[in-house]
C-alpha cells in the first residue's frame, strides 16, 4: 500500500469522524428539519424570502446579466449543477471558519440549506448574487463602522433575500425584517406614508446597533443571531433550560423551530456566497448598481407617478430604489424634507425640472382621497414660496412648444397648469405659467447681501456664521454615510467641499450646510439650508405693509390652495386663520371667505 493511498484513507477517516461528531453534537426534534432533501418543508422562512424575488421587476432587463464565461474558471456547462461530498463541504467551511470570529461549522442541517440555495433555488440565488452589488457596499461600510464581523452582511440574505420590500406574515419588514416595536427602539419610524424599516440605509444602521446591543449581552455571535431572530427572551429561556449552556448548538433543542434553522441557514449562505463559482452560480444583475445611484432632496410633496412621467423612470424602479414610501407618495413639507434615490443619470433632470414637478397636481396618478388629510393639514401652499405664478399672453406665430422653451418647461406642463386638452393656442390667449423664483446666495457668511427692502441691520453676522455647519470625519465614515446623517446629496457634499472624488480622511473638516438669502415679491425671505435644497423660512410682513381685505365667493372645485394661488403673497394658513376654517372639505359653493392682500 503506497504512502499516498494510506494518507487518503486516513484523511477520509478523519473527515468522516469530524462530520459525524458535528452532527451528533446536536440532537434535534424530528420535526425541526427533514432527514432528506426530498422532504424539505417549502413554507420555511428562507424559502419564502427567496420566492419573494421571483416577481421582482427590477430584474426584467436581461441584458444586464453578467457574462458568466468571464468567471467560469471550471468550464462548467451552462445548466450543470455541481454537488460535492461532505468532506469537501467540511473543508471549505473550516477554511471560512479559520478566517472568521464567528463559529462556522458544518453538519447535516447546514448541508440541507446549502442544497436549498445551491441546487433547489439556484435561479433565485443568482438574483441574490446580483442584489449584493446594490446593497453590500453600503452594508459593509456600516458593519466596519460599528466594528461588527463582515460575515453579518449575509444575515440580510437569510432574512429577506436582499429584497428591501420583503414583508413577513408576522409583520416584519425590510432588508433586516424589523418588527414594528423593535424598529421604534432604534428610531425606525412608521407612518401612513413612510416606513423607515423599508429604507435600506436607515434599517442597516439600526440593525448594526441592535447587533452590538445583543453582543454585549451574550458575547457570542451565533447567540446574537438566535436572539435577533426569536428575541432575547426565548434565548434566555433556552439557556436556562439547557442548564446554563452558552453555546447555540447546545441550546438549539430548546429554541423555537424557526430559530433552530436560522443559524444553519446563515452558515450555508456564508458558504454559498463564497463558493458560488464552484457551484456554477453567477449573478443575475439588476437594472442598476450602487455606484449608479444618487440622492436628491424633495422639498414639497410629490408622487412617484409625477416623477415617473416627467423623468421617464419606471414606477417600479422608483419603488425599488425608495421602498420606504409606502403609497408612492413623498410627504415633504416646510418642516420635513425627504430624500429620494434616483439613477444618477436622472438627478440633473430632476433638479432642472423641479418647478414643473411641484406645479403638477399634487396627487397626480393617485386617488386624491388617500392624501386628503395631508393636503388639508398642510394647505398645499408650500410650493408658492419657491414658484412664481404669472400670466403670459400668446403672441402671433407662437406655439405651445415655443412658449415651453421660453419658460424652461414642457408643453405637458403648460397644458396641465391651464387644463388644456389640446396643444393648440391662439394669439392673445392668456396662459398661467409657473417659474422658479431666483435666490441670491451668500458666498461669504460674514457679508450680508442687500436684497430689496431687507433690514440688514436686523441680521447679525454671528447668526449668519452659525448657518454654516461643519462635520469632522470620524473613523469608518464615508461621504454616503455623512450625507445620510445630514440629509445631503453626494453631489452637494463634493461641490461644497471642492472634492474631486468620494474619498475622505479621518479628521477632515467638511461643510455640511449652505446658507443663502432669498427675495420674493411681497415678502423677503432669509433662509438657511443644510443642502441648498431645504425650504426657506419667511420673514414676517413688515408693519408698514398696507393690508386690505377682499371677499371671495367659493366656486365649484375650489380648494384653499387654489384660492390662495389667485392672490400674491397669500397662504392657505392665513386664509384658514382669518376665516376660522379647520377643514378644507367644509367649503361650500357660494360661501364667501375673507382674504387679506397687500394694498
Amino acid at each position: 500500500m503506497t504512502y499516498r493511498l494510506i494518507k487518503s484513507i486516513l484523511f477520509a477517516i478523519v473527515i468522516t469522524f469530524a462530520f459525524t461528531a458535528a452532527a451528533q453534537d446536536v440532537r434535534l426534534p424530528k420535526d425541526s428539519l427533514p432527514a432528506n432533501d426530498q422532504d424539505f418543508v417549502y413554507d420555511n422562512f428562507v424559502v419564502s424570502a427567496l420566492d419573494s424575488l421571483a416577481n421582482l421587476k427590477f430584474f426584467e432587463n436581461t441584458a444586464n446579466i453578467r457574462n458568466s464565461s468571464l468567471q467560469n474558471k471550471y468550464n462548467f456547462l451552462p445548466n450543470f449543477v455541481p454537488t460535492y461530498s461532505d468532506s469537501v463541504y467540511y473543508t471549505r467551511i473550516e477554511h471560512l471558519n479559520t478566517n472568521s470570529p464567528m463559529d462556522l461549522v458544518y453538519n447535516k442541517y447546514v448541508r440541507d440549506f446549502i442544497n436549498l440555495y445551491a441546487v433547489k433555488k439556484r435561479d433565485l440565488t443568482s438574483r441574490v448574487l446580483g442584489l449584493t452589488q446594490v446593497y453590500f457596499p453600503m452594508i459593509e461600510q456600516d458593519l466596519d463602522m460599528y466594528d461588527i464581523p463582515q460575515e453579518m452582511k449575509y444575515l440580510a440574505i437569510v432574512e429577506s433575500a436582499l429584497n428591501a420590500n420583503a414583508r413577513s406574515r408576522a409583520g416584519a419588514s425590510g432588508l433586516w425584517q424589523f418588527m414594528l416595536g423593535t424598529g421604534k427602539m432604534y428610531d425606525l419610524n412608521v407612518s401612513s406614508y413612510v416606513d423607515d424599516r423599508l429604507d435600506p440605509y436607515k434599517a442597516t444602521g439600526a440593525a448594526c446597533r441592535h447587533f452590538n446591543d445583543l453582543y454585549r449581552t451574550y458575547h457570542d455571535w451565533l447567540l446574537v443571531l438566535a436572539a435577533y431572530n426569536s428575541g432575547a427572551g426565548n434565548v434566555n429561556k433556552a439557556i436556562r433550560r439547557s442548564g446554563g449552556k452558552m453555546n447555540f448548538w447546545e441550546i438549539r433543542n430548546y429554541l423555537p423551530r424557526e430559530t433552530r434553522d436560522y443559524v444553519p441557514a446563515f452558515i450555508a449562505v456564508n458558504y454559498v456566497m463564497n463558493y458560488a463559482t464552484e457551484h456554477n452560480l453567477f449573478p443575475t444583475m439588476p437594472n442598476i448598481q450602487s455606484y449608479e445611484i444618487d440622492t436628491v432632496a424633495v422639498k414639497y410633496a410629490l408622487t412617484f407617478a409625477q416623477i415617473s412621467e416627467k423623468l421617464k423612470i419606471s414606477a417600479d424602479d422608483l419603488m425599488f430604489l425608495n421602498p420606504s414610501f409606502r403609497k408612492g407618495f413623498i410627504p415633504s413639507t416646510r418642516e420635513k424634507t425627504y430624500f429620494i434615490r434616483l439613477p444618477k443619470k436622472s438627478v440633473a433632470d430632476f433638479i432642472n425640472n423641479e418647478t414643473a414637478l411641484y406645479a403638477y397636481s399634487p396627487t397626480k396618478g393617485y386617488d386624491a382621497a388617500q392624501f386628503q388629510n395631508f393636503i388639508v393639514q398642510h394647505g398645499y401652499d408650500d410650493p408658492s414660496s419657491d414658484l412664481q405664478r404669472s400670466t403670459y399672453k400668446v403672441r402671433q406665430g407662437e406655439s405651445l412648444s415655443v412658449i415651453a422653451r421660453k419658460f424652461h418647461c414642457t408643453t405637458s406642463d403648460i397644458k396641465e397648469w391651464n387644463r388644456l386638452k389640446r396643444s393648440k393656442v391662439v394669439t392673445g390667449q392668456r396662459l398661467t405659467i409657473y417659474t422658479a423664483k431666483k435666490h441670491k446666495k451668500i458666498t461669504n457668511t460674514t457679508e450680508v447681501v442687500q436684497v430689496q427692502n431687507v433690514d440688514t441691520n436686523a441680521i447679525q453676522e454671528n447668526q449668519l456664521a452659525t448657518l454654516t455647519k461643519y462635520h469632522v470625519v470620524q473613523k469608518g465614515e464615508y461621504l454616503g454615510k455623512i450625507g445620510g446623517k445630514y440629509n445631503i446629496s453626494l453631489d452637494n457634499l463634493k461641490k461644497w467641499n471642492h472634492l474631486n472624488s468620494g474619498t475622505v480622511h479621518v479628521g477632515q473638516k467638511l461643510i455640511v450646510s449652505q446658507p443663502y438669502l432669498a427675495s420674493a415679491e411681497n415678502n423677503t425671505e432669509v433662509a438657511a439650508s443644510e443642502n441648498n435644497n431645504q425650504t426657506p423660512f419667511k420673514k414676517p410682513r413688515q408693519a408698514k405693509d398696507t393690508i386690505k381685505y377682499v371677499y371671495y365667493t367659493i366656486q365649484s372645485g375650489d380648494t384653499l390652495w387654489k384660492i390662495a394661488q389667485k392672490y400674491d403673497g397669500v397662504s392657505v394658513s392665513e386664509i384658514k386663520k382669518l376665516n376660522n376654517i379647520t377643514n378644507d372639505k367644509s367649503l361650500k359653493v357660494g360661501q364667501k371667505i375673507k382674504v387679506a392682500v397687500a394694498g
